[in-house]
């Protein structure tokens, strides 16, 4: 590591485990989309989920309601995930850019309103509950408490 690294990184005002844990989340978040992106295309014949009275993931991913103008909910996920990947990378959290922490703030905070969407259609209209899906939520939830965590840690006194 030179020196210039060295200092810019001892310099951020976000701490490491917050950098490795919002990028391992949009990761994550990604791995999910992609594998339900692809159960989607493929008639969920690969979606490895458990079905009962509650749970279907089938049910709830081939419901209309998985379908928003025309885009499957897990590619609008890919979309939503590709920009995180790249909103929670190193890079990002050490650019001392505004427009990068507000587009990271913006970003989690439509994440949790898609996230509140998603959920009170699984719940009220299609009355059952998908793992993966439920998955992607605690991981947008997640992601959105630690960035706005960061963000207000990061403030000056």
């Amino acid at each position: 590591m030179s020196a210039g690294t060295q200092a810019s990184e001892s310099t951020s005002a976000y701490p490491r485990w917050l950098v490795v844990s919002t990028l391992v989340l949009s990761l994550a978040g990604l791995a999910v989309a992609v594998y339900m992106t692809i159960s989607h295309y493929t008639d969920n014949a690969t979606l490895i989920c458990q079905a009962n009275s509650v749970i279907n993931c089938a049910q709830v991913t081939s419901s209309p309601q998985s379908v928003i103008l025309g885009i499957p909910v897990a590619v609008l996920g890919l979309v939503y995930f590709v920009p995180m990947l790249v909103l929670t990378s190193p890079w990002a959290w050490r650019s001392e850019l505004p427009a990068v922490r507000w587009l990271r703030l913006a970003g989690v905070g439509v994440g949790l309103l898609f996230v509140v969407y998603l959920v009170a259609v699984e719940l009220v209209v299609i009355g059952k509950i998908c793992e993966w899906c439920t998955s992607v939520h605690v991981i947008t939830i997640a992601l959105f408490a630690l960035v706005v965590a960061g963000e207000y840690r990061s403030r000056p006194a």
